[in-house]
C-alpha cells in the first residue's frame, strides 16, 4: 500500500471515531443524561454551559456534522482521487482545528471545567489538521 492510501485510510479511521465522540455527545445531550467524566471532571458544566449550544442546536450535533462529512469525503477520495476531495482534506481540517482551539479555550479560562469528551473531539480535529499537512 502507498502512503497516500495509507494516509486516507488514517484520515477515515480519525474521522470516524470523532463522529462516534460527537455523535454519543449528541444523544446524550438531546437524552438530558448527565455524562460520566472519565479523566477529569466538570463534563456536565461543560456540555450544559452556555456555550454549548448554537442557534439552538448543540455544538456535538456540529461537531458530528463536520467529521461524518470528513468521513464521507476522506471515503469519496479514497475511491476516486477526486481532486474536490483532496483540497476539502487538504484545508477544511484547519476550520476543525481553529474551532476545537477556541472550544478547548473556552473551557480552560471561561468555564473553569474540562470535558473528556470534547478533550477527545479536540484530539481528533487536530490529528485531522495535523495529517493534512501530509497531504500539501
Amino acid at each position: 500500500m502507498d502512503k497516500s492510501k495509507a494516509l486516507v485510510i488514517v484520515f477515515i479511521i480519525v474521522s470516524f471515531l470523532g463522529f462516534l465522540d460527537a455523535s454519543y455527545l449528541t444523544v446524550e445531550h438531546y437524552r438530558n443524561a448527565l455524562l460520566p467524566c472519565i479523566i477529569f471532571k466538570g463534563c456536565e458544566q461543560v456540555t450544559t454551559s452556555a456555550y454549548s449550544k448554537v442557534f439552538g442546536l448543540p455544538l456535538a450535533l456540529y461537531g458530528a456534522a463536520y467529521y461524518l462529512f470528513m468521513l464521507l469525503v476522506s471515503v469519496f477520495y479514497f475511491d476516486t482521487k477526486n481532486k474536490w476531495g483532496f483540497n476539502i482534506l487538504k484545508y477544511l481540517p484547519v476550520t476543525g482545528f481553529l474551532a476545537s482551539a477556541y472550544f478547548v479555550y473556552l473551557q480552560l479560562f471561561v468555564i473553569h471545567a474540562i470535558c473528556t469528551y470534547c478533550v477527545i473531539s479536540a484530539t481528533t480535529s487536530t490529528a485531522l489538521f495535523i495529517l493534512s499537512f501530509f497531504l500539501i
